[in-house]
């Protein structure tokens, strides 16, 4: 079976030797610059001149026509070139797009490289034990769950992680609320669901602050400080000190209501079908942050303050001083940071960490980084920050201290209803069973939600609408699930899969659809180096809507004749593999009818 090779790498190969044979250079491949060739223009992929003139001299009208020639007489796939300024545009023969076509279908594994390596750790989600999970949630985890499998399909090994915030003022504040208010209600008495449950009393003691404030005549006027005077806060304060001093009784309440947010995280893990390799708790970790603090000080990168905090001096990294380890000698969130990063590489030796977290973290990882690397920590240059914007709804932030926040599992459970309401009136159910038409609004439901939080760049702010995300027509993931449906449909139609076809005239959709194909393999390259899963989520989008103009305009049952039938039926079916591969590399399933 022969492996396809990315037609601009060909390209790039065959320019540099041509170059440096003339000119005795000793250019490389990759300073060689080949775009898709724009489409008011003939031909498929340009090299770009201008940036070789400095090595050819005169126009770039000589330079583009040497090139042009000698590439097509050590190339015959190249059927013609045109030059426009400074730009070469290539042609190649329809044999060689259905020979592409052909290999393409031969190779399962179609899209996967074997060009990357390594082993990476990979962490998202990170969420808190004191309520439930919300939609900035939900992009982290999809964005992490979708960069390791874009990962993976890239050649490199990739273990994923989850962290737990379980220790701290606010899990307390939940405990507080708890003891003072629920009189022994659980989440089996309420019905609840375990995460909910937990998250109603911390809403509930800002609640209770609040309600105390009121009989405190001479409160300050700055919220936090007004809220140390309240006797909620100092039931808080006091059970996290008891909590680290390891008071059993307290410990034992900790551990009961973390075990309730376990269990119903676990649940909306599953609904949305992203999982874990291993969990990590702060709780378990910061004591090993406190001795590498311990260690930076014998080693003279970290300086202890007058104060008797620990810090480490980053102004010279255009930072500033951070402080490691409290006064008082009570850790920081980046106290365990420091400690579980020391951890994971002892388990798992891998060569990169990526941290999936929020926009606002930017600063906390830098000092992470670069604290690590003061120390001499292997691990430490190939710690990355996925960064991403939050979302926000048309009306503003979410905010989850007033129980306001947009909860992954409304979220979720209100996306399933608007699927199932916008697919019966499109009549997109007929014929199916209630059982699979359940599964349909199902896949509708998650892979609107998923694609409209994946097709914008991580570093973008998202406002997030319900319902323009399950729009069958616009940018949305259902137009792309529609697609491939229709493409299933063409399939069974069709039956067994016709022979190959070695040449035959294009039609343009027939030729753009082939070259849009192609680019899948580097697509995924592109998104796995950028760790940028917006890559592959607009390539979809163009390639459904290259796919929708080819079957608007030719005929596929129904052409002319069995030559044009059988490409226009392989050529479906190639796209169906594609949209199903990219989709699965995004966590979105595709129903085989609709």
């Amino acid at each position: 079976m022969k492996s396809l090779v990315y037609t601009p790498e060909i390209l790039q190969a065959r320019t540099a030797d041509l170059l440096n044979e003339r000119f005795g250079l000793q250019l490389r491949p990759e300073e060689i610059t080949i775009n898709l060739t724009r489409k008011e223009f003939q031909g498929a992929y340009t090299l770009v001149l201008f940036p070789l003139l400095k090595y050819s001299g005169g126009k770039p009208e000589e330079l583009g026509q040497w090139l042009g020639n000698s590439l097509m007489e050590g190339w015959e796939a190249i059927s013609g070139f045109n030059l426009v300024k400074g730009f070469l545009n290539l042609s190649f023969s329809p044999s060689y797009w259905l020979g592409n076509l052909d290999m393409m279908l031969e190779q399962q594994d179609y899209g996967n490289s074997k060009l990357g390596k390594g082993r990476v750790l990979l962490e998202y989600c990170g969420p808190n034990t004191n309520k439930p999970l919300h939609i900035g949630h939900l992009r982290n985890m999809m964005l992490g769950f979708s960069m390791a499998r874009i990962l993976e399909a890239a050649g490199q090994e990739v273990i994923k992680v989850n962290i737990y915030n379980d220790r701290g003022i606010a899990i307390c504040k939940s405990m507080a609320a708890w003891l003072e208010t629920a009189q022994g209600e659980t989440p089996e008495s309420s019905g609840m669901k375990g995460d909910h449950f937990v998250g109603k009393y911390y809403v509930k003691y800002n609640a209770l602050v609040k309600e105390q404030l009121e009989s405190i005549s001479d409160a300050p006027a700055e919220k936090e400080e007004a809220e140390k005077l309240t006797p909620i806060h100092r039931l808080a304060v006091s059970l996290l000190q008891k909590w680290e001093k390891g008071d059993e009784e307290t410990l034992a309440l900790w551990r009961k209501m973390n075990g309730w947010v376990y269990q119903g995280f676990e649940v909306t893990y599953q609904n949305l079908g992203v999982d874990f390799q291993k969990n990590y708790y702060e709780s378990e970790t910061y004591l090993t942050g406190k001795a590498i603090v311990e260690e930076g000080l014998e080693k003279g990168v970290f300086y202890r303050r007058a104060d008797g905090a620990v810090c480490v001096d980053l102004t010279a990294d255009g930072l500033d001083e951070k402080v490691l380890l409290r006064s008082d000698g009570t850790s920081v969130y980046i106290t365990q940071d420091l400690g579980t990063a020391d951890l994971r590489f002892e388990e798992f030796k891998m060569d990169q960490t990526i941290y999936v977290v929020a926009d606002e973290q930017n600063y906390h990882f830098k000092v992470l980084k670069l604290a690590l690397m003061k120390l001499g920590k292997p691990y430490a240059p190939g710690i990355y920050h996925l960064s991403y914007g939050l979302v926000e709804s048309p009306t503003g932030r979410f905010k989850s201290r007033e129980g306001k926040t947009a909860d992954a599992d409304d979220l979720v459970s209100g996306m399933l209803e608007i699927a199932e309401k916008t697919t019966r009136e499109l009549g997109k159910v007929e014929g199916l069973s209630p059982e699979e038409a359940n599964q349909l609004y199902n896949t509708i439901g998650l892979g609107a939600l998923k694609y409209f939080l994946l097709r914008v760049n991580p570093v973008k702010k998202i406002i997030f609408n319900p319902e323009e995300s399950i729009d069958f027509h616009g940018h949305t993931g259902p137009f792309i699930q529609y697609t491939y449906a229709r493409i299933r449909s063409l399939e069974r139609k069709a039956g067994s899969l016709p022979e190959a076809i070695s040449s035959m005239n294009l039609h343009e959709s027939e030729y753009e659809l082939l070259i849009h194909l192609h680019e899948f393999p580097q697509i995924i390259r592109t998104a796995a180096a950028a760790h940028d899963p917006s890559e592959v989520a607009n390539y979809l989008y163009h390639l459904a809507r290259l796919f929708n103009k080819f079957y608007a305009e030719l005929s596929v049952l129904n052409a002319e004749n069995p030559t044009e039938r059988a490409i226009r039926i392989r050529l479906a079916s190639m796209t169906g593999r594609v949209i199903k591969k990219g989709m699965f590399l995004l966590g979105i399933s595709v129903p085989e009818r609709m």
